[in-house]
């Protein structure tokens, strides 16, 4: 059985959202494009990564999936913005999901995944990702 977390990764074109306060993210964004997936990477940092748009109006209509890990600015705010330009598909980063986003998760119409780190989905096996991923399901936090 594929775990909705596992299938979310399947897809085909993905958002990520950063602003440099998580590695994981970075990792993430380099697994992405490994895997020949369609990315966008909307960047918050103060020194954004080059090829990386620095707002919303400039993301791709053609976005479905988004990866988010910021901590400078509240997620559901962008949650919210990103809704409104009809995507659905959520991740938000273990660690950085706030109650705003946790009351976001029971909106008709939102899917947010919450309380996990993409690389344990995306790390290869012989990693501290796959050592990470686990440890997450003896525990049953996979």
């Amino acid at each position: 059985m594929v775990l909705k977390q596992e299938e979310f990764w399947e897809r085909d074109n993905f958002l990520v959202v950063t602003d440099g306060t998580k590695p994981a993210i970075k990792w993430a964004i380099d697994e992405l494009k490994k895997r020949g997936k369609a990315l966008t990477v909307l960047d918050y940092s103060d020194k954004p990564m080059e090829g990386s748009i620095q707002d919303i109006s400039s993301v791709p209509d053609s976005v479905r999936n988004v990866v988010m890990g910021i901590t400078k600015k509240e997620p559901a705010r962008v949650i919210e913005k990103l809704a409104e330009r009809g995507i659905s598909e959520f991740w938000v980063h273990w660690k950085t999901d706030t109650c705003d986003v946790n009351h976001l998760e029971y909106e008709p119409g939102l899917n947010i995944i919450t309380g996990r780190c993409p690389m344990m989905y995306l790390g290869s096996g012989a990693s501290m990702h796959g050592f990470h991923r686990f440890i997450a399901k003896a525990f049953g936090k996979y």
